[in-house]
């Protein structure tokens, strides 16, 4: 299935948020690192599909876990923007002259302690991806009305930290997608359903 990119670009902010945030189960409200991922939809031509990665096991931070591909703001980048195409053109080979900006999601605050800027873009195949060997051990690619469709979001809760944690999950084949990078495409489910 194909998604209307100009519901979809209506949907999204048109600029990096500023407060408007998604915060996530155990989240600090100070003190967080920020950080910025790419959101990138593939145009296939067999319907729009969502590239994910999922991290190789030894990574200090969420180890295993699929994700998008992105990371902490370094000094020297200039935007939300910035950080997401450098992190993904390090992490998967992605060239940045591959993806068209559709727009943003609103912050989301992990209780990991990271302050993310999703940036959501469009990819336009052909392009080539290399995964860093040293973060990311596969890259793989989910249709996205498999995401969007809310039948496949799924609720759990975990005790972590003294204190009973919810997430969303979606399942997908042999992946889980869940924690930050599900919530992610949560945020984007829920303003495709309010545009």
């Amino acid at each position: 299935m194909r998604v209307d990119l100009a519901n979809l670009r209506r949907c999204l902010l048109g600029a990096p948020p500023a407060g408007e945030a998604v915060i996530e189960d155990g989240a600090a409200s100070s003190g967080l690192t920020p950080a910025a991922v790419l959101f990138p939809i593939v145009d296939r031509e067999g319907g729009h599909t969502v590239l994910l990665t999922r991290r190789t096991a030894h990574l200090r931070d969420h180890a295993g876990q699929v994700s998008f591909p992105g990371g902490r703001v370094e000094a020297d980048d200039a935007s939300p923007l910035e950080t997401a195409l450098r992190e993904t053109e390090e992490e998967i080979g992605l060239s940045r002259s591959r993806v068209e900006l559709l727009g943003y999601l609103p912050e989301y605050r992990t209780g990991t302690g990271y302050c993310v800027v999703p940036v959501v873009g469009l990819v336009r195949p052909p392009f080539e991806v290399r995964p860093d060997p040293f973060e990311v051990a596969e890259i793989f690619e989910v249709p996205l009305s498999f995401l969007l469709d809310e039948s496949n979001h799924q609720r759990h809760a975990v005790h972590l930290r003294g204190a009973l944690r919810h997430y969303f999950a979606m399942p997908y084949g042999d992946h889980f997608i869940w924690g930050a990078t599900a919530g992610m495409i949560r945020s984007l489910t829920e303003r495709l359903v309010v545009s």
